[in-house]
């Protein structure tokens, strides 16, 4: 019979659980799938503000710009899907704390992580998913959306030329209409510029015009009456004071101008090199490669170095061994022979060789001369080596790009995984559903990842910081966040409570608070007369020979040494501050408000950091010379201490007065 009863108990045990499970997958995944969509949305909306002028007046059909919006929807999907995750995990345990469902779970016995079970099953399949979409399906939505946007920003835009204003739209032509008939397309008063040929402009002036496109959609068809034509027939020197033209006269005049009015797309090839168009095992191929070519180029460039470390160096042939009269000097034989022999030992040993000593064997002029060529060929080198600088930074950059993109492809699922872990627990604390509350914290956590994502991405970008640390930097951050408030919520402690952060911050700071006793209406027992007498009795010596100890040395040096090192011994702080509250509890009850009312006079004795900030003695000794830290905070122990003496002396009189 009892083996009966416990599987019995089991069994519905497991129902239980099971329909709890499918209440929190009903519970959660509706709003999961609301906010992606709004979060979505939202992100696509500001990818639309960012490049809506490249999109206007192209005359682009629906079907570009539907696919150009699909594209960029599926590269907004990293930005939109942790949000998503922590906003509807906020919302779903908002919901349940704020109708006591999750209460009632507790009660139950069922803990948080078991409500949270089949959620971290869903969110463990998201996360897993997400890193499959940027491994597979990004890389060729981003290489889609940036083609389409480049042919987009390539293609011309539609003709549309306003009145009494220069239009420029055509390439190597400018166009002025004074008057437009809309309804018949007619132009009158027409100026064209034609400046494909530089300074030599071609101008065109027309009474009236008509303008159409070719069928084929690659040339701008201009019907031109009445109008007059001047063209320069040479090119214009500025030595040239005159200027052939030529000067036509005209009733009927067309021309075609190119003006390419198609939708043409680039070809995808030279995106999908780029490091976003690339997967796992493709970056690694490229950053591979592009290390081995950096290394190749930077052992070339070393060799060159090498290779050059000669050429500031006086040639032999440069010195002269003639004097003016015909002789031979022989001083100059003699150093050219010295000049060659140091120029073998310098290719022979590759090592530089004392400068000053080749100078200070030259005449003054001559070594004068020498140092001038030098500095030329340093500098030309300079130029050179700055150069090749600039291309190794560019590789370097190059490879900094491939590695971000490479963690990027992991960064999406631990986001997921962490805001999660951040919105669950959040919710379940703040025990607030709806819309409200849940989109002002998520709102907030995310700007705070956003911030920090960026930030380490830039400097990971720009080579200041290591690219693990920098990709890395938000979840490094946020993580230690959603354990704590995860341990908390499984605690049920209270992250949000005003009045435990406010008396946190007052002991702190040393700031005094205010007793209270109130007044009571029923007494059930009274109290001992002669027992009160002696607790305060009790009370009132502890309290004067707590505050007689607490005298500072007159010697200011004294009373310095004595706080680090000899300190205050705050056990008996402690003591004293739980007789007093044990004598105010008993008191209480008394019928009599006069006591009553000297009971709320008595000061709260606290216990602060600041008596004895020093609680081990080799660390007194580390504070007594670090004068700039040291001495504030003893000005400011000395007030608190003076303020715990008039207080314990205040308690002391109350007390006198009560007896």
């Amino acid at each position: 019979m009892r083996n009966y009863f416990v599987t019995l108990q089991s069994e519905t045990g497991m129902k239980i659980v099971k329909r709890l499970h499918i209440f929190m997958l009903q519970t959660f995944l509706p709003l999961f799938a609301m906010t992606f969509l709004i979060v979505l949305f939202i992100v696509l909306m500001q990818f639309l503000w960012k490049y809506i002028d490249q999109l206007v007046g192209k005359g682009l059909g629906m079907d570009v710009i539907g696919e150009l919006f699909f594209y960029a929807a599926l590269s907004m999907v990293p930005m939109a899907l942790p949000l998503a995750i922590l906003l509807a995990s906020l919302m779903t345990f908002g919901n349940l704390g704020e109708k006591f469902e999750l209460t009632a779970m507790k009660a139950s016995g069922i803990s948080l992580i078991r409500v949270m079970a089949p959620l971290m099953v869903v969110v463990g399949l998201l996360s897993i998913g997400a890193f499959f979409f940027q491994n597979n399906v990004l890389p060729k939505a981003q290489v889609k959306m940036w083609t389409l946007l480049f042919s987009v920003r390539q293609k011309s835009p539609e003709v549309e030329i306003p009145e009494n204003v220069f239009y420029d739209q055509i390439p190597g032509y400018n166009l002025l209409v004074k008057e437009k008939n809309k309804d018949t397309g007619m132009l009158y008063d027409v100026m064209i510029y034609d400046v494909n040929r530089g300074d030599n402009v071609t101008i065109l002036l027309a009474d009236s015009a008509q303008m159409a496109m070719t069928p084929e959609m690659s040339h701008l068809y201009l019907h031109l009456y009445e109008g007059e034509q001047f063209e320069n027939l040479r090119e214009q020197r500025t030595n040239d004071r005159n200027v052939p033209f030529r000067r036509e006269t005209f009733f009927d005049k067309q021309i075609l101008i190119p003006f390419d009015a198609n939708f043409n797309r680039l070809d995808e090839q030279g995106m999908r090199q780029q490091y976003v168009g690339k997967n796992i095992t493709e970056l690694h191929q490229s950053i591979d490669s592009i290390g081995e070519r950096v290394d190749s180029i930077g052992n070339l460039f070393a060799r060159d170095l090498r290779r050059d470390a000669s050429s500031v160096l006086p040639k032999p042939d440069m010195i002269n061994i003639t004097l003016t009269d015909g002789s031979i000097d022989e001083y100059a034989v003699k150093r050219r022979e010295e000049l060659k022999r140091q120029s073998e030992e310098l290719s022979k040993a590759a090592r530089p060789l004392s400068i000053d000593s080749i100078l200070n064997s030259m005449p003054p002029a001559q070594a004068a001369q020498l140092v001038g060529q030098a500095i030329g060929v340093s500098r030309e080198h300079q130029n050179v080596n700055e150069f090749k600088s600039l291309t190794i930074d560019e590789e370097k950059k190059s490879i900094r790009r491939h590695e971000i993109e490479l963690i990027k492809k992991y960064t999406l699922s631990v986001a997921c995984i962490i805001f999660f872990f951040i919105g669950a627990p959040l919710g379940a604390i703040i025990r607030k559903g709806g819309l409200g509350t849940p989109l002002v914290v998520s709102i907030f956590l995310f700007l705070i990842y956003y911030i920090f994502d960026n930030t380490g991405y830039k400097l990971a970008r720009d080579g200041r910081w290591p690219v693990e640390a920098g990709i890395w930097l938000s979840t490094m951050i946020l993580a230690p966040l959603g354990a704590y408030v995860t341990w908390k919520a499984m605690n049920d402690s209270s992250v949000f409570d005003g009045d435990r952060y406010k008396n946190f911050f007052r002991r702190m700071l040393g700031l005094r608070s205010s007793r209270h006793v109130p007044l009571k209406e029923v007494i059930i027992r009274d109290i001992d007369i002669e027992r009160g007498k002696k607790m305060l009795e009790i009370v009132s010596s502890r309290c004067v020979g707590l505050a007689n100890s607490l005298i500072p040395a007159k010697n200011l040096l004294k009373s310095y040494f004595n706080y680090y090192v000899v300190g205050v011994d705050t056990k008996k702080i402690h003591v004293v501050a739980d007789e007093i509250n044990r004598t105010i509890d008993y008191l209480s009850d008394c019928r009599d408000p006069r006591v009553v009312m000297k009971l709320s006079n008595i000061p709260i004795i606290r216990v602060l950091w600041v008596y004895f900030p020093t609680p081990w003695k080799w660390l007194g000794y580390v504070m007594l010379p670090l004068l700039p830290v040291s001495v504030p905070l003893w000005l400011y122990g000395e007030r608190c201490l003076r303020n715990l003496r008039n207080d314990l002396e205040k308690t002391a009189k109350i007390c006198e007065e009560i007896f």
